[in-house]
């Protein structure tokens, strides 16, 4: 079993310091499995229950959260003034270190997902470990036949050869579409449209790998992914 010293838990899950930490312990604030300890030395395992004036703290190392992005939200840890994801993310989730893995457009709504996890982040946007991202796009004119096959080819933006990717209309005027990719060049599926002459009117991400979006949450709302969830962003597995 994995131990740490309590205070160091309390100040990484509340992101506060270690004294501000430390004090709320000696005031009887903090319980481990339903008895209150009022010593700093104390030390705390995985599966121990870490309560904080009530609220349950966990012990886990790295944190992993879905958000429903709304528009005109930066999809950054610092927005230089503007509002970030980082910032939509409640203080019972909130620990130090939290970054977007993976950027959306100010304008692109849907599936953020929020982390401190470097290595994780890493391996769900690298192109070679083929993580899908599933978006609706709305569009101004019809897709076509040769807009598909450019698609689904690989097509070359600029210099650079892009992996196939999945374009499936939605409704019968062909103007709504699902986008399935597995990598993410600067405003790539924005700028796949406008080489067709199509402009992208909304954008939202619906998936990442095979884990959907938690339809019952509303614009800049999150919650914690589960950790059946989260192997389902890793290997593509069927989604349920």
């Amino acid at each position: 079993m994995k131990m740490q010293r309590l205070d160091k838990l309390i100040s990484a899950k509340l992101n506060i310091s270690r004294s501000q930490a430390k004090t709320m312990i000696k005031t009887g604030s903090v319980t481990i499995n339903g008895t209150a300890v009022l010593s700093c030395d104390e030390k705390c395992g995985d599966t121990d229950e870490v309560r904080v004036d009530g609220r349950l703290i966990s012990n886990d190392e790295f944190v992993y959260i879905m958000l429903n992005k709304p528009k005109d939200v930066i999809c950054a840890s610092d927005g230089k003034g503007e509002k970030t994801v980082v910032d939509l993310v409640p203080d019972d989730l909130r620990v130090k270190g939290l970054f977007p893995a993976g950027r959306l457009d100010k304008d692109t709504t849907g599936f953020a997902l929020i982390t401190n996890d470097g290595e994780f982040a890493h391996n769900i946007l690298s192109p070679k470990h083929h993580i899908e991202k599933t978006y609706i796009a709305t569009l101004d004119k019809p897709i076509t036949d040769a807009v598909i096959a450019d698609f689904e080819g690989g097509m070359t933006l600029g210099e650079e050869k892009l992996k196939s990717a999945k374009l499936t209309p939605l409704n019968p005027d062909k103007t709504e579409a699902e986008v399935v990719i597995s990598q993410g060049i600067y405003h790539q599926i924005k700028r796949m449209f406008k080489k067709h002459g199509l402009t992208v009117l909304e954008l939202r991400r619906t998936a990442i790998g095979n884990l959907k979006i938690d339809e019952k949450l509303a614009p800049g709302e999150c919650r914690a992914i589960k950790n059946d969830e989260l192997q389902k962003i890793r290997d593509n597995s069927p989604a349920t």
